[in-house]
């Protein structure tokens, strides 16, 4: 029983730390960086457009 709420707790502090790396990449500005490069993979690399 001890196990199983350590191991939940461990669980939990990564979903958390995740998440807030996730919304600190997002304030930042690099959900736009990360598009561009995307998009500029694509017209480069692949050829659409």
């Amino acid at each position: 029983m001890k196990q199983k709420n350590v191991c939940r707790v461990i669980w939990t502090a990564a979903l958390l730390l995740a998440l807030g790396m996730v919304v600190f990449g997002y304030v930042s500005g690099e959900a736009e960086t990360v598009f561009s490069k995307a998009v500029n993979i694509c017209m480069e690399c692949i050829g659409l457009g």
